[in-house]
């Protein structure tokens, strides 16, 4: 709003100080959600630097169990225990909500089925990967999890941040000048009235005078 495009009229300015007290309850309340906000994003970021390290120790660890059960059986030992497992995986994500944001719980189910690899071709270390692997895709699933809440959060924070300074920069300075302008012309009319009424008291004064002096006046 433009402040010398509104008329300085008095239900104008009641409405321009509504418009301020909203315009400054909204800018209170963008900077609560944008303090919750950053500590959301504060706590998830620590958990999405957990996750990774544990994605990282997960992978690591089961590669290397890998390797150990291929130097144990072999490289066709393997393959054959791999053709023979059968698990599957469902995922499913759910959201909850932090300040209007839809913050994702991620959540994998194996189901096993048989039938099995025997242990005739296989090691312990053919068990242990199978083992290191599961744990690994579901460490994986834990860091999708937090990456994402971290997306989300730090493009609310980005939105939030341009509406406290659209407000804080423009609009309510933009209420206030006007409030101020309006103010201003108003009472610069309510002096003009009052030197008017001044003007025309004085002169109805005078002509009463006048009028007063003329009967006092004996006739010739």
């Amino acid at each position: 709003m433009a402040r010398y495009e509104i008329a300085p009229t008095r239900t104008n300015l009641m409405r321009i100080k509504e418009d301020l007290e909203f315009a400054l309850e909204g800018h209170e309340l963008l900077e609560q959600k944008r303090d919750i906000l950053v500590a959301e994003l504060q706590r998830f970021t620590g958990l999405a630097t957990k996750a990774q390290q544990d994605v990282d120790a997960a992978l690591a660890g089961a590669f290397q169990s890998l390797m150990e059960a291929k130097l144990a059986t072999g490289v066709s030992g393997v393959e054959s225990a791999a053709r023979a497992v059968n698990v599957n995986v469902e995922l499913s994500v759910k959201e909850r909500r932090v300040m209007g944001v839809a913050v994702p719980a991620v959540a994998l189910t194996e189901t096993e089925m048989p039938p099995h690899y025997g242990p005739a071709m296989t090691s312990v270390w053919t068990d242990e990967a199978v083992q290191r692997f599961s744990h690994a895709l579901n460490a994986i699933g834990v860091l999708a999890e937090t990456q994402t809440a971290v997306l989300r959060l730090a493009r609310a924070i980005q939105k939030t941040i341009r509406r406290v300074n659209a407000l804080e920069k423009l609009l309510i300075p933009d209420y206030r000048d006007t409030k101020k302008y309006v103010e201003d012309s108003l009472e610069d009319s309510d002096r003009d009235a009052l030197a008017l009424m001044k003007l025309v008291k004085d002169r109805m004064e005078e002509m009463s005078n006048r009028e007063f002096a003329a009967s006092a006046t004996p006739s010739a």
